[in-house]
């Protein structure tokens, strides 16, 4: 995902200038009974529409969220084994609900905006089913809770207060669902000062927002420095799957659900080390030291002959290893204190060391003298690197629309219940009749009803040409 793309949005929707949810008032469903089976027969078994692996096996999610956070956090427990049912509304066609499908760069290569899916959503909405839904309507809103009522969890990212204005409030879910965990995911909480609550929110915004922009980047006069991904809404996402599972947990040992509520610039704040114990004991505003690290020395990064290098040594027993192989021999050096009010002097030392020689000498040197150096890798680096492919970092799998890809793996590792992808993206509404159908047991005359009425849609991608080989493949990686 691009920095800057929106996870939460002035609208309602989780995305920045798309159409809020409208189309009537919404319907007071309070009191609402799920839809029951036809006469003379038993309400339908409750069946599991993928293949069973991973430690989150028979868990089900409903992933109504938009952009990267709300979703990818949706995907990470898709990926360990989840049933995720990622839910979209109208339009069903460009530019949908969820722009993410067309964000470029697009796949395959040279293929039309039809033909075509965007990389972002290749990688972020594996492993999901597709359901398109309008929950503006009655029946759509009565769709929804169906589904809701056989689900662990709901993963949304919407303006604070969409969904009540929808008519699907926590209050009307739990109704149908007492054990459901909410989890909404959103720039700024679901509570506090109501201007900065229904403020539009993007990744750069929560980076700055949470104060960890003021640390990236060489001190002034010179701008902060943006991370090179969409951090925050990645992180944000990793904290959604997070309180998802403690609330799951919680449900299943009291019965009762409830609300997990995600802010994005509240995670990156609590990971900004001891920032506020800096302020609120000593009164220190820390800033920007540009790629050195303000308390820890060395531990910084430095140029080698053909690449670049970092170089750590924070404690005691790692300087003393890395003065044995720079060859100082001043005890001064041995000094803490020292050694940070002297940064200059002992930089210069460990750069003339680095400059001297390849990335690959310093790497052997470093492993015989176990000192922390490690290269600066690009992606081109990494996809030839012996260790990322030895722990499986790189897989392949079909996508729907793109074809054969190759991307991210599945981190962590589990011994006996270990994650992974067992289907691509999908295109919206592809899992319409086995959700309607086989996990809500509707009868194929109402299932065709909704269809027809524009209440469930669907856009299969349009014909194409064979893709061209694939980059990967043409390079052997």
């Amino acid at each position: 995902m691009k920095p800057g793309y929106p996870d939460t949005a002035p609208d309602g929707t989780a995305g920045g200038g798309a159409p809020a949810p409208s189309g009537g008032s919404p319907v007071n469903l309070v009191g609402y009974r799920p839809s029951p089976a036809p006469a003379g027969m038993r309400e339908p078994p409750d069946r599991r529409l993928i293949p069973p692996f991973g430690p989150l096996e028979g868990v089900r999610v409903v992933d109504s969220g938009r952009y990267v956070a709300g979703p990818w956090g949706a995907t990470y427990l898709g990926e360990f084994g989840a049933e995720v049912i990622h839910v979209e509304g109208p339009p069903f066609g460009a530019p949908y609900a969820d722009p993410t499908r067309l964000l470029p760069p697009l796949l395959p290569e040279g293929a039309p905006s039809t033909a075509a899916v965007s990389e972002s959503w290749v990688q972020y909405s594996r492993n999901k089913l597709s359901l398109g839904l309008d929950f503006r309507t009655e029946d759509g809103r009565r769709v929804f809770l169906d589904l809701l009522r056989r689900s662990d969890i709901w993963v949304e990212s919407s303006r604070p207060g969409t969904y009540d204005r929808l008519g699907l409030g926590d209050a009307l879910a739990w109704e149908v669902n007492r054990r459901l965990t909410i989890v909404h995911v959103s720039g700024y909480g679901q509570t506090g000062v109501p201007a900065r609550v229904n403020a539009p929110s993007y990744d750069l915004i929560g980076q700055a927002y949470s104060g960890y922009l003021s640390l990236q980047g060489d001190p002034d006069p010179e701008p902060p420095m943006r991370a090179g991904t969409a951090i925050n809404d990645t992180v944000t996402g990793l904290a959604a799957a997070a309180g998802a599972l403690m609330g799951y947990v919680n449900a299943q040992r009291t019965g009762v659900g409830q609300s997990v509520d995600v802010a994005q610039y509240e995670v990156f704040f609590t990971m900004l080390e001891n920032l506020t114990l800096d302020y609120f004991m000593r009164g220190i505003v820390r800033g920007r030291h540009g790629r050195a690290h303000p308390r820890l020395h060395p531990y910084d990064v430095f140029r080698a002959k053909d690449g670049w290098v970092v170089v750590a040594a924070p404690t005691q027993e790692s300087w003393a290893r890395l003065r044995s192989l720079l060859g100082v021999t001043d005890p001064l050096w041995d000094d803490r204190e020292w050694r940070l009010s002297h940064r200059e002097v002992v930089d210069r030392s460990i750069a003339s060391y680095c400059a001297a020689r390849s990335v690959s000498d310093l790497e052997a040197a470093a492993g015989a003298a176990d000192v922390a150096i490690a290269p600066v890798r690009t992606i081109a680096d990494l996809a030839r690197e012996e260790h990322y492919r030895a722990r499986g970092m790189f897989v392949e799998w079909e996508d729907p629309v793109a074809g054969p890809v190759k991307g991210a793996g599945i981190a962590p590792k589990f011994t006996s219940t270990p994650g992974g992808v067992w289907r691509g993206a999908p295109w919206l509404g592809q899992d319409n009749s086995r959700i309607l159908g086989d996990l809500l047991g509707y009868s194929p005359e109402r299932v065709n009803g909704l269809i027809s009425s524009g209440v469930v849609g669907h856009v299969p991608p349009a014909a194409k040409s064979p893709a061209p080989t694939p980059f990967f493949r043409r390079e052997g990686l």
